[in-house]
């Protein structure tokens, strides 16, 4: 499963709305802390509380708190021990937009500031993961201090010491857990690597990074939403959706209940499936309809295994079992996880088993090209069409009627 996020479309809804609930008397977007008036020095100080975090330095780092911040203080402190493994390439602070001032206890102005966390880490990352940050900043003597800080949600090391295990094609970092389990998820993970690129046949960055938090809830945390949406979910991916080009930083987020309870083969469709998405990723666009990507994922994480369609698709077999032969194929809307269960398995397998007809019927290659094909088109409208007109010569209607054939004929 993928979580795709469009950073442009997460951008503007904050700066129009949550931006404006959440930082009283906030500048217009355009407002940096560069520009306004008084601030010259905000960007300064993140500058060097980024330069100590690349550099190891605790004792500048603490010294960019606010000094009545006790509580922020020893937080601070928990979580730069906790990026002691982590492998940073970069990592500093963007200022986006500042609110009014307002008094300061003791004197001195507080100041709101909305700024990216931007990091990279060493290895694995082209691009970087930016996290958006919400300060509270005040002034003393001249110089700005961080006197609060909040995020959308939880960094792996927010949670707790961050433990890091390296593959051969993985990079596994996790909170809470025994190195065992780590190496065993990256063996897992430089398994999935090669499968991928047999199914794949395209140039990609041929690694994966794995997040493994301590529970359900910590995954939750990670993915600000509530648990109880991914109980039964093994994994997710995350990352930005662009179309083609340089791939962005994504990152396979483990349920560590969920993934625990599978055996061998489960296990490894689903580091196989979400490591499909690392590597589809550039050329994954919102013109590309959810069956197709999850599909072709889990097409992949199955490709090399002996798992027949009844095997791989139980759900669809019995509805197909019960003359319910799915009319159409699925919508974006039946992956929603929070809604039935079974509903959401068989959009799954019927992603699948459309991805697996295609790869039967046309050859693999066909397979990849029509992804391709569709990821690269401008808008979503017409593109699954064009795609399928170009590629295998039918239109949206005609692959849809061999699809319902090839399910019945596969499962009937």
């Amino acid at each position: 499963m993928e979580l795709r996020r469009r950073r442009v479309g997460r951008r503007t809804v904050l700066c129009a709305a949550v931006a404006a609930l959440t930082l009283p008397g906030l500048a217009g977007c355009g407002s940096t802390g560069e520009h306004a008036p008084g601030t010259a020095g905000v960007q300064r100080m993140l500058d060097r509380r980024a330069a100590a975090v690349r550099e190891r330095d605790e004792t500048t780092f603490l010294a960019t708190v606010d000094r009545d911040a006790t509580a922020l203080r020893a937080r601070q402190r928990k979580v730069f021990g906790n990026l002691a493994q982590v492998p940073l390439a970069s990592w500093e602070y963007r200022v986006r937009g500042t609110g009014g001032f307002t008094p300061a206890a003791g004197g001195g102005k507080r100041l709101a500031v909305r700024a990216d966390l931007r990091y990279r880490l060493a290895g694995y990352d082209t691009a970087p993961v930016t996290v958006e940050r919400e300060l509270t900043l005040a002034e003393r003597g001249g110089r700005w201090y961080v006197a609060a800080e909040e995020s959308g949600g939880d960094q792996l090391w927010d949670q707790g010491p961050v433990t890091v295990v390296r593959g051969a094609h993985s990079l596994v970092m996790g909170v809470g857990q025994d190195r065992a389990r780590l190496r065993a998820l990256a063996d897992d993970a430089d398994r999935a690597v090669p499968a991928v690129d047999a199914a794949w046949r395209g140039a990609w960055a041929h690694r994966v990074v794995i997040e493994l938090p301590a529970s359900l809830e910590r995954m939750a945390g990670l993915l600000s939403a509530p648990a109880a949406s991914y109980s039964g979910i093994a994994a997710v991916t995350t990352g930005e959706v662009g179309g083609a080009g340089a791939a962005p930083a994504d990152r396979v987020i483990v349920n560590p209940e969920a993934y625990g309870t599978l055996g061998t083969l489960g296990r490894q469709v689903v580091l196989t499936h979400e490591t499909a998405h690392v590597a589809t990723r550039p050329y994954t666009s919102s013109a590309t309809p959810l069956w197709l990507s999850e599909g072709f994922a889990d097409w992949a994480g199955y490709r090399a295994t002996d798992r027949t369609a009844r095997e791989a698709a139980p759900e669809l077999a019995h509805a197909v079992a019960r003359g319910q032969l799915p009319a159409r194929l699925p919508a974006d809307a039946d992956f929603g996880f929070t809604g039935e269960a079974r509903r959401l398995a068989r959009a799954y397998e019927e992603g699948w088993l459309a991805c697996r007809m295609i790869a039967d019927k046309w050859g693999d290659a066909k397979l990849v090209e029509l992804y391709r094909a569709v990821g690269a088109a401008r808008q979503r409208d017409g593109a699954l069409d064009a795609a399928l007109h170009d590629v295998l010569g039918l239109d949206t209607a005609e692959f849809t009627a061999r699809w319902r054939s090839y399910t019945k004929a596969e499962l009937g």
